[in-house]
């Protein structure tokens, strides 16, 4: 098929490379000038991992291009995702989704002939209505445009393997016309098994809240059980072997640690939670709103157990390398970033601080340029008398016997996400703390 991507983000980049390799000729529309031109030379601006791979093979190919003329995109392809950001409004509880609506009102107008638009921006229960509406009346093809509501579920740093191979997809549809044309997109994958649900917009629109918002509920839960074993001298990684080894809950997503951030979980679960007020259902808000205000207070129950790992000694003057900045582990995206507000709150507090990520350092000096930092990891220890790992990085758990020899003077890590074994680092000298477990 030939189908257009609107919107070259952490959405659209990684949903346009994935079409192409999925066979579909693809034209990629942003309205930044410099990030097109950066893209049609296979130049990736964000973070994917084997994200540049693809990116470089389909634009050389000739199979993936992009534009800035949305004109362009109308008159070559047949169906349109949108995939523009939808990020928290001012209210700081509900969707802004002036992005999807500004992409309908400058695509609608070209559009002449049969065709489907597909949403994959998260939005608000009710959305697709007004997107529907909206199009068929701009439209010179009128009703014969048809808009079909496909949340994603990616998880950033597995982009285009959630996209290329995803355990679900998810179809709002009100005709069997775009029924047809999701199934025809998709069929390499469907016909590799993934399961499609097939529903009305509102489902669709409310199923991808209700995934992010129930995993933010089951971090904000085990969080709250690592401060339980916290005060009673507990293991809660022992806690979560235990409980991840019931069907009925799994260990999947439940890692304790200093909570979720990046641009999907924390405005989610806002929205969601808006949703159910909206609706009238109190008790949902009321159970929801628990979970963000646990995941909202994590930065000063980090900041207390490095004041406890630290004694007498105060933060204020203390030279503290943070190894991470970045939301999560592979992706460059600093965005609620819990690791850099850490950072932030360390360097208030007095500490003198210097901040190692193997991918985000050029991106966290964008939002944080008042940090230090380093994209060396053997040199962010070079003075530093408190090491802080704030973003579960492979490079930090795998760290090799050299890396652990060539140490501070008196070695202190703070595993902020409970994510290290502490026993090779403790063998070599270390004194390790962990949210949610004994410390030595």
């Amino acid at each position: 098929m030939r189908v257009s991507v609107i919107g070259c983000g952490h959405l659209g980049i990684p949903h346009a490379v994935a079409m192409a390799e999925l066979g579909h000729e693809v034209i990629g529309v942003d309205v930044d000038q410099n990030r097109v031109d950066r893209l049609n030379a296979g130049e990736c601006p964000i973070y994917e991992t084997g994200l540049p791979e693809l990116l470089t093979r389909h634009t050389g190919s000739g199979r993936l291009r992009f534009t800035t003329d949305i004109r362009e995109a109308a008159a070559f392809a047949e169906l349109h995702f949108i995939g523009v950001g939808t990020p928290i409004d001012r209210d700081g509880r509900s969707y802004d989704t002036a992005q999807v609506y500004g992409a309908i009102r400058q695509l609608a107008p070209h559009l002449d002939r049969p065709c489907t638009i597909v949403g994959n921006s998260t939005v608000t229960v009710g959305t697709t209505t007004q997107v529907t509406a909206l199009a068929q009346r701009l439209a010179p093809a009128g009703e014969q445009v048809d808009v079909v509501w496909n949340p994603e579920f990616l998880r950033e740093g597995h982009a285009v393997e959630d996209t290329l191979h995803p355990d679900r997809l998810i179809a709002g549809v009100t005709t069997a016309e775009g029924e047809k044309a999701i199934r025809a997109v998709y069929a390499g994958i469907i016909d590799a098994g993934v399961p499609i649900f097939v529903t009305d917009p509102q489902t669709a629109e409310l199923a991808k809240g209700a995934a992010n918002t129930f995993l933010g509920l089951k971090i904000s839960y085990i969080n709250a059980v690592a401060d339980m074993c916290e005060a009673a001298g507990g293991d809660v990684s022992q806690i979560v072997d235990i409980l991840g080894i019931d069907p009925r809950i799994g260990a999947g997503g439940m890692r304790p640690g200093i909570g979720y951030g990046g641009g999907c979980l924390p405005k989610d679960v806002r929205a969601f939670t808006a949703s159910a007020q909206q609706l009238g259902a109190d008790q949902a808000a009321t159970l929801l709103r628990a979970a963000e205000e646990i995941n909202e207070n994590r930065i000063n129950v980090a900041l207390g157990l490095i004041t406890r790992a630290l004694g007498e000694h105060p933060i204020k003057g203390t030279r503290i390398t943070v190894w991470g900045a970045a939301f999560k582990p592979g992706t460059n995206d600093v965005r609620e970033s819990p690791a850099l507000a850490l950072c932030q709150t360390l360097q208030q507090a007095g500490g003198i601080v210097t901040v190692h990520d193997p991918q985000a350092v050029p991106t966290a000096m964008v939002r944080n340029p008042e940090l230090d930092y380093t994209d060396d990891l053997a040199d962010s220890l070079d003075g530093a008398e408190l090491v802080v790992l704030a973003t579960e990085w492979s490079e930090y758990r795998q760290a090799d016997a050299q890396l652990l020899v060539d140490r501070p003077a008196n070695p202190l890590l703070v595993d902020c996400r409970t994510t290290l074994d502490p026993e090779p680092w403790r063998s070599a000298g270390w004194t390790v703390h962990q949210l949610g477990r004994p410390g030595k």
